[in-house]
């Protein structure tokens, strides 16, 4: 669960699943380089989520998502 009491589910468009990545990521162009915003995603969207992010340079680290 979030701190509003959600759980925490995966960031894809339509995907209701439990959250189990973290996708740390930024836009160097107006983000400082310390910044980082999160998407999470569940196992089945992780690849999908990582690579757009890639794809754009944003992404920075994926880690294991716990609450």
């Amino acid at each position: 669960m979030t701190e509003e009491g959600m759980p925490a589910v995966c960031s894809a468009k339509g995907c209701g699943r439990a959250a189990t990545w973290a996708l740390l990521w930024n836009n160097p162009k107006i983000h400082t380089p310390d910044r980082r915003k999160t998407w999470l995603a569940c196992d089945e969207h992780k690849d999908s989520l990582s690579d757009f992010l890639d794809r754009r340079s944003f992404l920075r680290e994926v880690e294991p998502f716990t609450e």
